[in-house]
């Protein structure tokens, strides 16, 4: 999957334009990804992503960076073989499409704040 294009509140992946919150994996993108609490990624949250072993998991924290993602959910993943890259998400986005071909990663990107 590549990601063709992000700006505040949408995100173009393979062509198709996305307005809420996604997950994105090799094969398929998740639209409806939503957080227990919003702003704040907690291990719940992830229970797909954990299932699906990526090497590395990418989340973009939002326009302004405003989702948290506590050490404890880094640890988390990482108890898991996950390592985890945050990043606001204009960042997260380059960071996605430049990784190697082959290696299994997973982006998961707050669109708006």
């Amino acid at each position: 999957m590549r990601i063709d294009h992000y700006s505040f509140g949408k995100v173009t992946i393979e062509g198709k334009v996305y307005t809420s919150d996604v997950i994105i994996y090799s094969d398929r993108v998740d639209a409806s990804w939503w957080r227990k609490e919003g702003h704040y990624l907690e291990k719940i949250d992830l229970a797909d992503i954990v299932a699906a072993k990526p090497e590395l998991l990418i989340v973009g924290t939002g326009a302004h960076g405003v989702m948290a993602v506590p050490e404890g959910t880094i640890s988390f993943l990482e108890s898991h073989n996950i390592n985890v890259l945050t990043e606001k998400t204009d960042k997260a986005v380059e960071l996605f499409n430049n990784q190697p071909q082959g290696k299994k990663v997973i982006a998961a990107l707050h669109l708006t704040c």
